[in-house]
Parts: structure tokens; sequence; C-alpha cells
């Protein structure tokens, strides 16, 4: 009798017995079921945190640059912004580099906003309100400076897209791009 009424007595104990086990499967089946409730509950509401699909397809542009002749100047759409492309001459990057760049409002070197001397990539927005520059089609005025001129307020940039004068606080943004062929630049 001693040996059951001490088997009774350690039924109840932790680590004896089979209530405990049922209880502990019981507790982990439990926790697992709320932790996959959760993140089902959670997941529409993280993924829809995500950029949509037609965000994405607009993420990146490619664009052929062989059709664009020394001097021209074409614009492009990134993410709903004109992108200026600019096939610079040879004057147009000595005048760009011979700028002593304490005179600049904004300073930064030529070399720094193009990644190859003949090809400027800008977005087309003047940093001051957000207008379009002029000087991207043949006979608009190109301001003081050889560049762009914003109608709007009357910022100049220069031949590099930095502002020269005007109220303009920066110069023309670079985006992120890459020259993916000697004829291919990727935008974004």
């Amino acid at each position: 009798m001693s040996e059951s009424a001490h088997a009774s007595a350690t039924h109840g104990q932790p680590g004896h017995g089979e209530g405990e086990t049922r209880r502990d499967f019981l507790a982990l089946a439990a926790t697992a079921f709320a932790g996959a409730g959760a993140a089902c509950a959670l997941w529409p509401f993280i993924d829809s945190m995500n950029p949509a699909a037609d965000t994405l397809a607009l993420s990146t542009t490619d664009v052929d640059i062989s059709p664009i002749a020394e001097g021209m100047r074409i614009t492009v759409k990134w993410r709903g912004k004109p992108v200026f492309i600019d096939h610079r001459n040879k004057e147009q990057i000595d005048q760009a580099r011979s700028v002593n760049l304490s005179e600049l409002p904004d300073p930064a070197k030529d070399e720094d906003r193009a990644q190859k001397a003949e090809w400027l990539v800008m977005v087309g927005v003047c940093t001051h309100l957000g207008c379009i520059p002029n000087g991207q089609k043949q006979g608009e005025p190109r301001g003081d400076f050889g560049g762009w001129f914003c109608p709007c307020h009357g910022s100049h940039y220069d031949t590099s897209g930095r502002i020269r004068r005007g109220p303009a606080p920066r110069n023309l943004d670079v985006p992120p791009y890459k020259f993916t062929t000697d004829t291919t630049v990727s935008i974004g």
C-alpha cells in the first residue's frame, strides 16, 4: 500500500505522470495555433506595404541612346517625372568643367554629376517649386549659362545642371542610373 500511496502522491507533481504531458502538449499546440493565426492576420497588412506591380514596373526605365546625336537633348519619363538626357559636345563639357566651384550656390563637380562626360542625365524638375525648366527643345531659352532656364521664377542652370542664378536652392537632381551597354542607359 505504501507504493500506491506514494504513486498517487507523486502523480500531481510536475514531471510525473501522464496528465502533465497532455497539459504541455495542449499549451504548445495552443501557442503554435495562436502564432499561426497572428501571422495569417498580419500578412495582408505587411503585404500592403510592398510596392504595387505597376509601381515596380516604373521603377526602372531603359533608354536607347544610340539615335541621340551630339548636341541633342531628349526627355523620358521615369516614375512620372521628366528626365533630361543631354548628349553634350566637347564645348559644353569644357564649359561645365571650367567653372570655379566657389562661385556656385550648390558646388558640385561636373565629373560627379555625369558618369560619362558626354552624357548628362538629370531629373527635369526645378528644385525651387517643381516647374519644368526650358532648354530641352531647339529654340527654347537655355538661360545665361547655356543649360536650362526655369520660366516660373527665373532660375538659370549651366550645362551640368547646376544652379547658377535664381531662387532654386540646389542643382537639378541626378537620378540613380547606369550604362548597361554603350548605347543603353538604365534609369532607376
